[in-house]
């Protein structure tokens, strides 16, 4: 999966991100997916900024969770999800991308 179609995922989820009251920043390694959920609906865009909360993780990793298919406390502990920034914010996440 691109990251242009995780991106056509979360916007069905605009609302759920909006109610973050942050930024997060989806790190892919070569793109990266900007969600400013300060805004309602939340705003997307690939700029690389500064976030409130920074994931990096592979693409097919997200969309593993995204289908249930990984969970994410396990991606996290096993090294396959890494959170620099708030996890309180990241632990909000988890109940978004369910």
């Amino acid at each position: 999966m691109s990251v242009s179609d995780i991106e056509a995922t979360f916007r069905t989820k605009a609302d759920a991100f909006g109610s973050l009251g942050a930024t997060v920043k989806f790190d892919f390694s070569t793109e990266v997916l900007f969600v400013d959920g300060s805004k309602k609906p939340a705003v997307f865009s690939s700029e690389d900024e500064d976030a409130d909360c920074t994931l990096s993780i592979s693409a097919d990793d997200l969309q593993a969770i995204l289908n249930g298919e990984l969970d994410p406390t396990m991606a996290f502990m096993t090294g396959r999800l890494k959170v620099k920034g708030s996890t309180a914010i990241a632990m909000q996440l988890a109940g978004i991308l369910k």
